[in-house]
């Protein structure tokens, strides 16, 4: 079966416009967390966020977007594919090629602009602008009809593990034969529905978050964008290739609808059969970018799971420590940190971290440190127990 690799790549975090600014962020120990700027809501001073520092306005002059109607989720979902597909060098033949499908996974969607729908629905006699963009499709809709897209469109909303999905989707349509090139990812942005949602969860830290730390009390919530352009091997002749797509697995925890079970196992389950997938052993991963939101439950979950998978588990980070947890993006922006990992062979610190959890003693990497980076596993665990584990692997 051919390999499926990574040809094009582009991002916007709460670190930086471009894949370069996020790598330089991440090697320097870049905390982006903080008060918000551009999203309102009651907790903006109270609580830390990682926001993408960047107005609606300045995206939509940016992208020369004049309607309305086009929210914060789609404006940054914008921004990555663009750069994702001037990264590949893809043209506007390719996008409208009937073999490019494209794949987005969301979990906020237009819910980001509930407030103005609201209003209008109870103000307005002519209807709302946000209409059409409300639903979680609206992203993936714009987009495709932007750029002429008439490949197979898709999106993913497995909560946390959206994005992470929609990548595994598309690997798979490549190796079936359903597509020639696939633009995978996702985005999410932050918004007085999903901060309030996760604040009646009790699981919002009034502090800068810390994976892994025995002290850590939650989660912080972050917003951005991440795509990547895949391509089976045969194509890629004489074009930039980041990584290989080596594994990936999707398995479901089916114990809580907002927990992981004691051992987790469905993380267990995810790791074991994306190595399965990759054909490589579990001594064969270099690092791993864990899911690592800082909550109780997580965090443990995902060590215990890691001890049954690895027992001498290798380097790893939560690089949610950098800019919180970006929900549907996050799969998406995380594994382009992995793509780094392996382009420049370097790891990047979790920040925030003093002392391991009691019972697991797991230490995350600390220090910015240049290593031998072969295969790294990306972990993206979802509510309803969406788990799912990808591996990227140096070509």
């Amino acid at each position: 079966m051919s390999k499926v690799l990574v040809t094009g790549i582009g991002i916007i975090s709460p670190l930086g416009f471009s894949i370069n600014e996020n790598r330089e962020a991440l090697k320097n120990g870049v905390c982006a967390l903080n008060s918000l700027a551009f999203t309102q809501s009651k907790y903006a001073s109270l609580l830390p966020f990682g926001e993408v520092k960047v107005s609606n306005e300045d995206l939509r002059q940016k992208h020369s977007i004049s309607d309305r109607g086009v929210t914060r989720t789609t404006l940054l979902a914008l921004d990555a594919f663009k750069q994702a597909v001037a990264d590949a060098q893809l043209n506007a033949n390719d996008l409208e090629n009937a073999r490019t499908a494209f794949i987005n996974g969301t979990t906020v969607g237009g819910m980001c602009a509930s407030d103005f729908l609201y209003q209008d629905a109870n103000f307005s006699e002519v209807g709302s602008e946000y209409l059409n963009s409300y639903d979680l499709g609206s992203v993936a809709l714009f987009i495709q009809k932007k750029f002429g897209i008439k490949g197979i469109t898709n999106t993913f909303n497995t909560a946390c593990s959206s994005s992470a999905n929609a990548i595994m989707y598309g690997a798979r349509l490549l190796q079936h034969g359903l597509a020639e090139r696939v633009i995978v990812g996702g985005v999410d942005s932050l918004a007085k529905f999903t901060i309030n949602g996760f604040n009646s969860l009790n699981i919002l830290s009034n502090e800068i978050c810390r994976p892994f730390d025995v002290a850590r009390k939650g989660l912080n919530l972050g917003e951005g964008a991440a795509f990547l352009v895949l391509e089976k091997e045969e194509n890629c002749r004489h074009k930039k290739v980041y990584a290989e797509v080596s594994g990936y697995a999707n398995t479901n925890d089916a114990f809580h609808p907002s927990s992981l079970s004691d051992e987790g196992e469905g993380p267990y389950l995810a790791m074991t059969k994306a190595l399965k997938v990759a054909k490589i052993n579990a001594e064969q991963v270099s690092f791993v970018n864990t899911h690592g939101t800082g909550t109780e439950n997580n965090d443990e979950a995902e060590s215990r799971a890691m001890l049954r998978v690895f027992g001498n588990v290798p380097p790893f980070a939560s690089t949610k420590s950098n800019i919180g947890h970006t929900l549907g993006a996050a799969g998406a922006i995380e594994a382009t940190f992995c793509l780094l990992n392996i382009l420049h062979q370097e790891v990047y610190p979790a920040l925030h971290f003093d002392t391991p959890i009691e019972t697991t003693q797991l230490i995350p990497v600390l220090k910015y440190r240049k290593a031998e980076i072969n295969h790294v596993m990306s972990n993206s665990f979802g509510f309803g127990g969406n788990c799912s584990s990808l591996v990227f692997s140096k070509i």
